[in-house]
């Protein structure tokens, strides 16, 4: 083989120079990468341009000393330089792993440098099975990058893998014209230039996965945030991480379905618990334990607290290229993951651990909120129904002792009346009398009780509903004389269920008793409404209006105004208190039907 080179020139030098230093820099790069988001894949790409720098040093020596071996090395490096950058972008693309069956590309590259510099004289013959082996490589390594295009979406892979197919294509030009000198030193920076393209390329795959990861990520946070009740945001979460590149199927694990008040210990492994939410290509496994494939991925999560991907599951019924879980963190414990799959590669792309882990720990929060707001809202619910029953209870417990008073007090003292009406036509002028004051008194107290009565349970109310009810109540109050109460009240209202009129009557009896126990007020008017699905009541008067206390919405001193505000609470009403046109106080009452 003739070994002679084209005569050298200090430009020739330069150019590799030039070259050399810029592959050294694409290490660098790549190695900032690496150590800046802890991905195999930026550390195989430096290995890759490692490599490709210390082909540049074997071309360089060569040109200074002229002796084949670096010829050789040069060679194998170059050979072994397109391997590298395949490997690294299968292992980005597809989450690639080493087998066995590999090292026959390995070996390639040495063996035939070897037969092509020191055994074969026809240089044809030598260069065409290197020139077209690093042509398929860099063509194969356009495609794993068109497929993840096609995949993902992703227009930086792209745009790489245009860049790669013309550096292919170039790589077809050594026997003809590289090897002649012809593309001397412009070939060189021909090269530097598809170097420089392949590492804007990785920087765009960075940015892109960034901004891409972000803005689901973001959006997936945003949910966290938006409100959505309890049971809903479980479902929620899912379907917006479906939204990540590549991911065809998301879940959520919780290790303790049954609440979060009894998590697991920091680093316990078990990964006991249910899917409790499932959507696209997950979809089925909701309510169900872990697979045995996502068993031992579960369990490294829970156990290390860090993000995980797992790669070639080997299961024909889990047909994922991978399956990624985030941990979910609450009160610095691992509750459960939040588990993707895909075709592509780690949906977590170029985003670090350290953002993964607290948008984890916002999860949690956010699902431990939505528990918490959940038993907060059922303790309520409860609290609801006891406060209504109590109020039942009570009304009962009224109505009997007011059917006591009525039927037998009232009756008993009724018959005493009359026993000593009899009794007083038999005795002396002087002690019937006596017995007439006695039966004035009597009389008193039966009024009195039957007085009590109606206050217990208003027959009206029971006999002839809310209207007639408050006419008799507003007559009642107005004819003792110290307090004048006028009525505005509609010809008719709807028909409200019994509860509504109880609660009406007893918040209406409530205010005007105020108005005449403690606001010194001389007029109290009445004001009743009734619109389509609305009632609203409204007591004015003109005494001292309320202390500022209360207004201000402390109720701690006020058990009436509190009972009041809480029995049309419970019918899901409101109470508002303020002050009224006629210079007092006023009380308003609005309630939906």
């Amino acid at each position: 083989m003739d070994l002679s080179v084209p005569q050298l020139t200090g430009t020739e030098l330069a150019a590799a120079y030039f070259q050399a230093v810029l592959t050294l820099g694409l290490v660098v790069l790549c190695l900032h990468l690496h150590r800046r988001y802890r991905k195999s894949y930026f550390r195989d790409w430096a290995v890759a341009w490692g490599v490709y720098a210390l082909r540049m040093g074997a071309i360089i020596v060569f040109l200074h000393t002229g002796l084949p071996v670096w010829l050789y090395y040069h060679q194998v490096f170059t050979g072994w330089t397109a391997l590298a950058l395949l490997w690294a972008a299968l292992v980005f693309a597809q989450q690639l792993r080493w087998q066995p069956r590999f090292w026959i590309l390995i070996v390639f590259p040495p063996v035939w440098s070897y037969l092509a510099i020191y055994e074969l004289d026809n240089f044809m013959l030598a260069a065409l099975p290197a020139v077209l082996f690093l042509h398929v490589a860099t063509l194969a390594t356009a495609w794993a990058f068109f497929q993840y295009h096609r995949e993902a979406g992703s227009r930086a892979a792209r745009l790489l893998a245009a860049f790669l197919v013309l550096w292919a294509l170039h790589h077809l030009d050594y026997p003809f014209l590289r090897a002649r000198g012809i593309w001397n030193p412009y070939g060189y920076y021909l090269d530097a230039l598809f170097e420089l393209s392949v590492g804007a390329g990785i920087l765009l795959l960075v940015q892109e996965d960034l901004d891409e990861g972000l803005k689901a990520l973001s959006a997936l946070s945003a949910e966290l945030q938006s409100g959505r009740p309890p049971e809903e945001l479980p479902e929620a979460l899912i379907e917006r991480a479906l939204e990540l590149r590549a991911v065809s199927g998301s879940a959520l694990f919780w290790a303790n379905p049954g609440g979060v008040s009894s998590l697991p210990p920091p680093g316990d492994s078990r990964q006991g618990g249910l899917i409790l939410a499932a959507a696209g290509e997950c979809e089925g496994w909701t309510e169900e334990p872990p697979d045995v494939v996502l068993a031992p991925l579960l369990a490294e999560v829970m156990r290390t607290g860090e993000p995980k991907v797992a790669k070639e599951l080997g299961r024909t019924d889990f047909p994922h290229d991978y399956v990624a879980a985030l941990p979910v963190v609450q009160r610095e414990r691992v509750a459960g993951a939040l588990v993707v799959v895909g075709e592509a590669r780690d949906p977590f792309t170029a985003l670090d651990d350290t953002f993964l882990v607290a948008l984890g720990q916002q999860m949690g929060g956010a699902l431990w909120n939505a528990d918490l707001n959940r038993r907060l809202a059922d303790r309520t619910q409860e609290l609801e129904e006891l406060q209504e029953r109590m109020v039942q209870r009570h009304e009962e417990e009224r109505d009997r002792i007011s059917r006591e008073l009525h039927d037998e007090t009232a009756q008993v003292l009724a018959a005493v009346n009359l026993r000593l009406g009899l009794l007083q036509e038999k005795v002396e002028p002087e002690d019937a009398a006596n017995l007439e004051q006695t039966r004035a008194l009597l009389g008193d107290g039966i009024r009195s009780i039957r007085q009590v009565a109606r206050n217990l349970r208003p027959v009206a109310l029971d006999d002839l509903g809310l209207l007639s009810a408050l006419r008799a109540l507003i007559r009642d109050l107005g004819s003792g004389g110290g307090l004048k109460v006028r009525g505005d009240l509609p010809p008719v209202l709807p028909d409200l269920p019994p509860a509504v009129e109880l609660a009406l009557y007893r918040t209406v009896q409530e205010g005007l008793a105020n108005a005449a126990r403690h606001a010194g007020a001389e007029q109290v008017v009445v004001k009743v409404g009734a619109d389509p699905g609305m009632v609203s009541i409204e007591i004015l008067d003109d005494g001292t209006g309320y202390p500022e206390h209360i207004l201000e919405g402390s109720l701690r001193h006020s058990s009436g105004l509190a009972g009041m505000r809480e029995r049309i609470a419970a019918l899901g009403g409101e109470v508002s208190l303020g002050s009224s046109a006629l210079g007092g106080a006023s009380l308003k009452i609005d309630l939906e039907l």
